[in-house]
Order: structure tokens, then sequence, then C-alpha cells
């Protein structure tokens, strides 16, 4: 059953795949002027931009979909499938959005900071809820609250991406929103993908809230006001991702440990 459906995710990915690289007659017969949107043209720095974008979104999109396959995992199948589609695609609109405005982000203080502190809060919660151990693993949550949780990690986590989208872009519209769809079907398989494998090698969900930790330690670290004031060295920085990584699993375990305890507890008393 998991490898079937392994297969058909890697199907629809292919087709995805065949349906970007195979032009049209038209397109191949010297481009397509859009307007305002930009043109499609083979020239160079237009191939030579979406190879740029499609690459950008294949390596930056990882942690999202670390985010969205945590949140899923303990949903039944259909509502997972749901969730990762509705996850990805309101992400996707939140970062057109955030496109629109991301320069004037990153300059408002401890924005960056704050929103750290929520990746690390979100890395623990989903640790803990998709808990390995079966006397730890809490029931299955709600899809809504799921996608909730995916929206708010997308929007704190998506800065690097829409930015290096932008840059590749060259100032072509048509490019921008390329690149900033194609992360759908990319977070989608890679979510889903990492959902069904976090079922049968529960050490990635480990994985998956460490580097969750990592994320949100560098997101601290290179606020603009930390930067400025302490400008961290890179050896500092990456101790202290090493350090939220492992801290978000300690943290989790030890909540882990008191909710149980907690829990024999109150058994006793009711006894």
């Amino acid at each position: 059953m998991q490898a079937t459906r392994i297969r058909g995710i890697l199907g629809y990915a292919g087709i995805a795949l065949g349906a970007i690289f195979l032009p049209s007659p038209a397109l191949a017969a010297g481009g397509l002027d859009l307007g305002i949107l930009g043109k499609i043209e083979f020239s160079w720095a237009f191939c030579m931009g979406i190879f740029s974008i499609i690459l950008i979104n294949i390596i930056l999109s990882g942690d999202n979909a670390v985010v969205i396959a945590l949140a899923v995992k303990n949903l039944p199948p259909k509502q997972r499938r749901t969730g990762i589609i509705l996850g990805a695609g309101a992400a996707v609109v939140l970062r057109i959005v955030l496109t629109f405005c991301v320069v004037q982000l990153l300059n408002i203080r401890f924005l960056s900071f704050v929103g750290g502190i929520l990746i690390l809060w979100i890395a623990v919660k989903l640790f803990v809820e998709g808990a390995p151990e079966d006397k730890f693993r809490t029931q299955a949550t709600s899809i809504w609250k799921a996608v909730w949780l995916i929206l708010i990690a997308d929007l704190i986590m998506s800065t690097d991406n829409v930015l290096a989208i932008a840059g590749a872009c060259g100032g072509n519209l048509f490019l921008l929103i390329f690149g900033l769809a194609l992360s759908i079907p990319i977070v989608i398989f890679a979510s889903s993908l990492l959902a069904l494998l976090m079922e049968k090698y529960p050490i990635i969900i480990y994985i998956g809230a460490a580097i969750l930790g990592r994320v949100g330690v560098e997101l601290m670290l290179t606020d603009s006001f930390i930067v400025k004031t302490f400008a961290p060295g890179k050896a500092f920085q990456y101790s202290m991702e090493a350090i939220g990584a492992i801290g978000v699993l300690i943290v989790g375990k030890l909540y882990m440990r008191w909710k149980m305890n907690a829990d024999l507890k109150a058994v006793e008393k009711a006894g």
C-alpha cells in the first residue's frame, strides 16, 4: 500500500515536470508577449531564470514541506491529502502577498526574532503531537488546525524563498508568478512523501523537528536588530542552531514525560 502511494506521487510529479519542460509550438516560434506580465521567450536569460527558480524552489521548499508533513501526519489519509493541498495552496497565496511587502517587513525590528520563537514553539508542538512513541502520541488533530499551523509557519519561513525568487525573475512578472506557483506541486510532493515515510520510519519525525528547531534559531539570529547590534559570527550562529535543533527534541521529551506523570497522578487521584 505504501509503495503504491509513493509510486502515485512520483507519477504526478512526472506529469507536472513534463508540463513545465515541454513547450508549445507558439512558444517555440519566438515567444509570447503577455503584456504587463512580461514575455515568455526562449532566450538565455529567460531559461536561466526558469532554471534558477526551479532550483530555488527545490532547495528552499524543504523546511516548508517538513512543517506540512508533521502537521498532517496524524490525520486520516483522505484528510491528510486535503490538508496538504489546502495548506500548500493557501501558503502560496500568502507568499504572493508577502512578495510585495517583504523588503519593508525585513526592516521591522524583532519581527524575525519573534517569528523564530514561534517556529520553535511549532516545532515542539508538532514533535509532541507526532511522537513516535505510542504512549505519547496524541489523537489526530483537525484538518483546519493543521492548515492554521502550516500557514503560520510558512508565513514566517518563506522570506528567503520569496526574496530568492524575486531576485531570479529579473523583473519578469510571469517568472515571479511561475516561481511562486511552482512551489505548490513541489511542496505537495515533498510533504506527501515525507508524511508517508514518517509512518514507516519514525526517526524522520525527530529529524524534521530538529530541522525546524535550527530554522527557528536561524530566524532569531538573522533579525535585523540582532545583526546590527551584536553581529553574531558564523561559528556562533551554527553552534546556536545546533543547540536549537537538539533543544526542541529535549523540550519535547521533557514535556511528554511531565504530561505522562501528570496523567498518572490524575488517574491515582481518581482511583
